[in-house]
């Protein structure tokens, strides 16, 4: 089924499969793994049956499988397609967010 058109849920399952199948390549047990990620067993087995599981967490997971490079292509921008639309995101990235005024000034 194309990600498109599936849940949430459903796509945190499917990654969970995954992380799964990469653990079992690899011989490893789930208390192997969730040691070297420094996860508790618990935490670890209820990410591959549930797929729930915190970012940080999770990244602790793709380091030990050597699945970063697959973050860095998360929510990246699409490239820009003109001069002015690259000199904008220049711009925009430039900005730093200013003091909040007081009400009573």
């Amino acid at each position: 089924m194309p990600i498109e058109l599936r849940t949430p849920g459903e796509i945190a399952r499917s990654l969970a499969a995954r992380v799964r199948e990469l653990r079992l390549q690899r011989g490893w047990t789930q208390q192997e793994m969730a040691e070297r990620a420094g996860l508790t067993l618990a935490t670890y087995r209820r990410f591959e049956r549930t797929g729930r599981i915190a970012l940080d967490r999770l990244l602790k997971i793709a380091v030990i499988l050597d699945a970063r490079s697959g973050f860095d292509q998360l929510f990246a921008l699409p490239p820009a397609r003109s001069l002015a639309e690259l000199a904008a995101r220049d711009q925009a990235s430039l900005r730093v967010r200013g003091r909040r005024r007081r009400a009573d000034a």
